[in-house]
């Protein structure tokens, strides 16, 4: 069958598609999906891609590749946005708009759904009923604020683990730090006004709570209280520092805003985001996409940007106010903020602004694309070419998005463990990372712990598929690697081995001489080479490398709480369920040995004589 004829086929499929709301999804010859779409009519939505006249050539390309079209049917058009957004984050079509895992900025997370709730530092905003406050540029003034918040508002800031198993009250209630919801000195009315009260403080004008700060902190000078004190000093220090580095738009807004400009050409596009509360600049995100050009005749400025709202809104925080650099119109308008209501965000007003004061935040956001676009462009052409060289040298039939590459790590052969690191678009994905306990007993036979990580893998069809697959070692650990290919039934999938740089031992020579890093193919004896500094290099070794640390550390990791337990195995009178509650209070030995008695003690179900008998035997 000709392409014409599966052309046919497929538009006479889409003639029975209904008139209904709901998501189409377009898959290639591999029924990978390539595209995600909504429509609040599918069967008109869908024909319009096999217009004879269409001349935009990003979709040309897409139906050039389109070889069959599925959908999901939705109750509203609300729906069908919530229902994209969550596709495109699981699939990751190639043709969607795509967001790209950028820098975590922190927040400070309020766990409202616990019956004491404690303030956290978060670095993803969950739908998970807790509330948000931020984004914030460090971490370490969050790490401030929260434990100033603490100390002021005496919260907890134990873990809920260790929280359930206190049967009095920790070191933290005896300096007036805490009160001590885990053993029931304060109910959950009480505690909660102290909670409201903190909820409150981060809502204020930052000004207010500098000065509230300084004021707690001469009140405890004066009382002599000079180590609280110096606490407090340093949280202010460290707010002010922040202070000084952000721009100050509108002293008298108290509302949270975000401002979205974007700069672009052929090259493609910079989607600047402007995060401003209470009247200032507290931080800026940006993402780039090489295959949206603004200025292009059939480019959609308001089909992309609806699409890169509904994304970008699902990971984080909402404000009170959006301000656009286009009129999207009033039916998308109304549409969104239907999605954010479905969202629990029933505030939120979406605004094309006329008014001066948005019209400054959209220049703003506009000029801050504009100035990072050309960096942003270069570091893409970079990963660009890079990527087209791998699939050049390797024989991929297209430059490879998403690689994934294994490693295996063991001690003297025993507790195996394996890594899975993945980059997209030459960019680590760290949200994909993996690591796994190898269950098996493999005795230290690389071979077959990689059989059972790939084996493991492959088996998780939700995920998507690695458009290329790295395997740190050389011909036997690409055979063992292509071997679990093929029991999964997906030997399709591109590989290839990467055995590390040998030095040739030569004694009698001036120079140590290193071999090259060699890829290896499956069928193909000699390896293949990649000039060193090339971007394809980078790409591959950079991930190799990293997929090491990564199994290095967890192995570190598993190493640790082994020789943790036998360590404390050996002292008289301290079973199983006290070593738990001992690794569950302290990281290491060394903290333990550090520990004083009081602390010792604090730990459940540790009596003074025993308290003393671990004190005895660590420190001897």
């Amino acid at each position: 069958m000709n392409r014409t004829q599966q052309l046919e086929n497929i538009i006479a499929k889409v003639a029975d598609f209904p008139q209904s709301p709901g998501v189409y999804l377009m898959k290639n010859t591999a029924s990978k999906i390539i595209y995600v779409g909504k429509a609040k009519r599918l069967r008109s939505r869908v024909r319009s891609y096999f217009n004879p006249n269409l001349e935009h050539s990003k979709t040309q390309l897409l139906v050039r590749n389109i070889e069959s079209i599925d959908y999901i049917l939705t109750q509203t058009e609300a729906e069908a946005f919530l229902l994209e957004a969550s596709l495109i984050k699981k699939h990751r079509p190639r043709y969607n708009i795509r967001l790209k895992d950028d820098k975590a900025y922190p927040y400070i997370r309020l766990s409202l759904n616990d019956t004491f709730p404690r303030l956290y530092l978060a670095r993803k905003v969950i739908n998970d009923g807790s509330q948000y406050f931020g984004p914030y540029t460090s971490g370490y003034v969050v790490k401030h604020t929260i434990r100033f918040l603490n100390q002021s508002f005496q919260l907890r800031d134990c873990a809920d683990h260790f929280m359930k198993s206190r049967k009095r009250p920790c070191m933290t209630h005896q300096i007036g730090a805490c009160t001590a919801p885990c053993v029931g000195l304060i109910d959950k009315t009480g505690y909660g006004k102290d909670v409201r009260k903190a909820k409150r403080f981060l809502e204020q004008e930052t000004s207010s709570i500098i000065s509230k700060l300084k004021k707690q902190m001469l009140q405890l000078a004066d009382n002599e209280n000079f180590e609280l004190a110096a606490k407090f000093r340093d949280s202010i220090q460290a707010i002010e520092r922040v202070l000084e580095k952000q721009a100050v738009v509108n002293s008298q807004s108290t509302n949270n805003q975000d401002a979205i400009g974007f700069f672009g050409d052929e090259r493609g596009t910079l989607i600047q985001t402007l995060h401003i509360r209470q009247g200032r600049v507290i931080g800026k995100r940006q993402q780039f996409f090489s295959d949206i050009n603004p200025n292009s005749e059939g480019e959609d400025v308001r089909e992309w940007l609806t699409s890169f709202i509904n994304q970008y809104y699902d990971d984080n925080v909402v404000p009170d106010e959006i301000f656009l650099p286009v009129d999207l119109g009033q039916e998308i308008i109304k549409l969104l903020e239907e999605v954010f209501r479905f969202r629990g965000h029933s505030q939120v007003r979406i605004l094309f602004p006329t008014h001066a004061q948005g019209q400054k935040l959209i220049e703003m956001a506009n000029k801050n694309a504009q100035s990072q676009f050309e960096n942003q462009v270069s570091k893409t052409v970079k990963l660009q070419s890079g990527l087209d060289m791998i699939a050049r040298k390797l024989g991929l039939k297209e430059p490879p998005l998403r690689i994934e590459c294994f490693d295996i790590s063991h001690f003297q052969g025993g507790q195996s463990v394996g890594s899975q690191v993945v980059s997209e678009s030459g960019v680590p994905s760290k949200d994909h990372y993996r690591r796994y306990k190898i269950k098996s007993k493999t005795n230290g036979d690389d071979y077959a712990a990689l059989n059972e990580v790939l084996s493991r893998r492959l088996a998780h069809d939700e995920w998507t598929e690695p458009d290329l697959i790295v395997i740190d070692g050389g011909k036997g650990q690409l055979n063992a690697a292509v071997k679990a290919l093929e029991e999964a039934g997906k030997k399709y999938l591109p590989i290839v081995g990467l055995a590390k740089e040998r030095t040739k031992r030569n004694f009698q020579g001036e120079h140590i001489e290193k071999s090259r890093e060699r890829f290896y193919l499956p069928g193909r004896q000699n390896p293949v080479t990649f000039a060193e500094g090339s971007e394809a290099f980078k790409i591959l070794v950079g991930l190799r490398d990293e997929a090491h640390r990564v199994a290095i550390s967890f192995h570190r990791q598993l190493r640790g709480k082994e020789s943790f337990a036998s360590a404390l195995d050996s002292i008289p009178g301290l079973g199983p369920t006290l070593i738990k509650r001992l690794l569950m209070q302290f990281d290491s030995v060394d903290q333990i040995r550090e520990a004083s008695m009081q602390e010792l003690y604090e730990v459940p179900g540790i009596t003074t004589s025993l308290a003393e008998k671990i004190h005895q035997f660590l420190n001897t």
